[in-house]
């Protein structure tokens, strides 16, 4: 269900939502894309920051556990005896 709302906007604001909407959307449809687009993104970046910091807390085991398994690889440039 919508909702009416009514804000303020400079010219230059408006201008600028008139051009990128064109005569296919209205105003209030390419402010709705807008905004529902800025609040993906938000919860992406916030998704990401809470990954980020879970990969930061566990770096020191995740390192270890990748040099344990370069440690087992042969070296560049031998085979592997079969």
């Amino acid at each position: 269900m919508k909702e009416k709302t009514s804000i303020t906007l400079s010219k230059e604001v408006l201008t600028g939502i008139d051009r990128d909407a064109g005569s296919k959307q209205s105003r209030s449809a390419y402010i709705e894309s807008v905004m529902r687009e800025h609040f993906k993104q938000k919860a992406r970046r916030q998704r990401d920051a809470r990954d980020l910091a879970i990969i930061n807390r566990n770096a020191a085991r995740l390192n270890r556990d990748a040099e344990d398994g370069l440690e087992d690889q042969a070296p560049l440039g031998e085979s592997p005896e079969l």
